[in-house]
């Protein structure tokens, strides 16, 4: 399989799940299937795309910009066939801080920019790289993500009067708390009814569109008895009945250079988020995503959601697994999904009006409280302490400081804790002289082989035995073990075998070894290294005759008692 996949050509990486579900007979039977799955997604996707919008700073109209407009390229061009995509929780706190410092039209570019950042990463092949982040860190920057998301709804959650909401969470915290005179009950009481209907529908009909339910039913509530609370009519004048005509922001150089670091900050979390959300689609159906495929339709996505207002688009997870769980067929369903939210806006625009943001915020509250992994962030607490810091390093990171860096902090302090497993797991044993394997009595019929007890014990040969990934990292260790050895043999072998791969400081470290043998006239043979290997400690200068080559430890032994002198032939690079 590696071989066949370094082989595909362009065409093979990038060709949409459309295509390749389209060339497997798509029968009307599928197309049934994914217009039931899509309107169940999409009922799913009316009441978060709008909530996403507006904890993001936004109205409520953007969020259905991005799940209509962004969601239907990102099924039509993607590399997965069940990815939904739309707006995501895990850019509110990015986007609420773009808008804040650069306003709307800021937003809308740099969710270009980070769209066109998302097609260079995915026609230059370096998706597959988004899977070395660790998993300790997906579960703190996800954890971190909810928390935050929950703060955010607390002020309309408790219908707080705040004139300005601090970003930071400690800040807003402590803003919040000096509005709570300004609670209104009534506002809490629509949420507390909203959570409610939300859990009692989950535990009774799990299969029933649950948040439109749980909306629908506080927005009713708020009508009959005229609440006093505020709703998307009060806020945002309703919803509009048509989609914008595509406009580009305004745009400049300096523009560009201020907007560039939101727009990395959206690509870099779109692409964990859309390729985390296809793997999980993978878990539930036994099908394969192509990643970089993936991010061009990410890339794409994001370029006309900015085109048409909308905000970022990702590949969402919840929404996704709702796409598989309700027995989608291909990218079809995905596309459907997209037009029946854009005629539920078509028809249903002016009772949005009536819908509380209270209501809306205790479905993200909601949101917030699942997407929290807290069995997993408990176990890897347990696990080990160098998950646990990494873990809590992305954690902490991404609710008091910011997400981006919680990410790279994250994966920067997982990478030291792999590099020192890794590094631990590397021995140095004297082996002792033993053949690697029985062999026969006879040999070519000629009788019994005697036995020669040099190739069990000899003092003046000494054999090292170096196990595990030999890189810069276990060095130290190996040559902390060489040095050690305080006889002085007239030959050293060593046994490469066992060391799957050797970078260029481990080979320094063995050239170091090889000249302090060479003045105490000792003979230094390799045995068992691989091609790749032989051909780094080549390049490092270790070559007969200051070492040679065998390609066993018996033949190592053998040579050093004369038994024969042939090197083993040169690799073929």
């Amino acid at each position: 399989m590696p071989a066949r996949a370094v082989d595909l050509t362009f065409a093979e990486l990038f060709t949409p799940k459309l295509v390749t579900v389209l060339r497997e007979r798509y029968r009307l039977a599928d197309l049934r299937a994914d217009a039931a799955a899509g309107l169940t997604v999409a009922i799913v996707a009316l009441p978060l795309s709008m909530a996403i919008a507006i904890a993001s700073g936004v109205s409520p109209d953007r969020g259905l910009y991005a799940a209509i407009v962004g969601g239907f390229i990102v099924s039509a061009l993607g590399g997965s066939r069940f990815q939904i995509g739309g707006p995501a929780g895990a850019f509110i706190v990015l986007v609420a801080a773009t808008v804040e410092q650069h306003g709307v039209d800021g937003l809308l570019l740099a969710t270009m920019l980070s769209g066109l950042i998302l097609l260079a990463i995915g026609f230059l092949r370096l998706g597959t790289f988004i899977k070395f982040i660790p998993y300790p860190v997906t579960v703190g920057f996800t954890a971190g993500i909810a928390v935050i998301i929950f703060a955010s709804q607390l002020k309309e959650l408790l219908g707080l009067r705040l004139d300005k909401e601090p970003g930071p969470f400690i800040p807003k915290l402590l803003a919040l708390w000096d509005a709570l005179p300004t609670l209104n009950v009534a506002a809490l009481v629509v949420a507390f009814l909203t959570v409610g209907i939300i859990v009692i529908v989950r535990r009774f009909r799990p299969h029933w569109p649950v948040f439109v339910i749980a909306v629908a039913a506080a927005a009713l509530a708020t009508w009959i008895l005229g609440l006093p609370v505020e709703t998307i009519g009060t806020r945002f004048g309703g919803l509009p009945q048509s989609l914008p005509a595509p406009h580009l922001p305004p745009i400049s150089a300096a523009r560009i250079a201020e907007l560039l670091p939101a727009a990395l900050s959206f690509a870099l979390l779109g692409g964990i988020e859309s390729l985390l959300s296809a793997v999980v689609a993978d878990s539930m159906t036994g099908r394969r995503h192509r990643s970089n495929c993936e991010l061009v339709a990410q890339g794409f996505a994001n370029v006309a959601s900015g085109l048409f207002g909308g905000i970022c688009v990702t590949g969402t997870i919840a929404r996704t697994a709702t796409n598989v769980r309700s027995g989608a067929r291909g990218p079809v369903a995905g596309m459907l999904h997209s037009v029946f939210l854009l005629l539920f806006m078509l028809t249903a625009a002016p009772l949005a009006s009536f819908i509380p943001l209270s209501a809306l915020a205790a479905v993200l509250a909601t949101v917030a409280w699942n997407m929290a992994e807290k069995h997993e962030f408990a176990t890897l607490l347990r696990a080990s302490r160098g998950d646990a810091v990494v873990l809590l390093a992305t954690f902490l990171l991404v609710v008091f400081r910011d997400l981006t860096e919680g990410i790279l902090v994250g994966f920067g302090i997982g990478v030291l804790v792999f590099l020192q497993r890794m590094a631990e797991a590397v021995e140095v044993e004297q082996s002792p002289l033993l053949p690697e394997e029985d062999r026969p009595d006879t040999v070519n019929g000629n009788g019994r082989e005697p036995y020669d007890p040099t190739l069990a014990t000899d003092p003046d040969v000494v054999v090292y035995r170096i196990s595990g990934a030999f890189f810069f990292g276990a060095a130290a260790t190996v040559a902390a073990a060489l040095d050690r050895i305080a006889e002085h043999p007239k030959a050293y072998v060593i046994d490469f075998s066992a060391v799957p791969v050797l970078d260029s400081t481990a080979a320094a470290t063995i050239e170091g070894f090889v000249r302090k043998a060479q003045r105490h006239n000792a003979a230094i043979y390799v045995a068992g290294a691989r091609p790749l290997i032989r051909r780094v400690l080549l390049t490092h200068g270790i070559r007969p005759p200051r070492a040679r080559f065998k390609r066993t430890v018996p033949e190592a032994l053998a040579s050093v008692h004369n038994k024969f002198e042939e090197d083993e032939p040169p690799a073929k690079f």
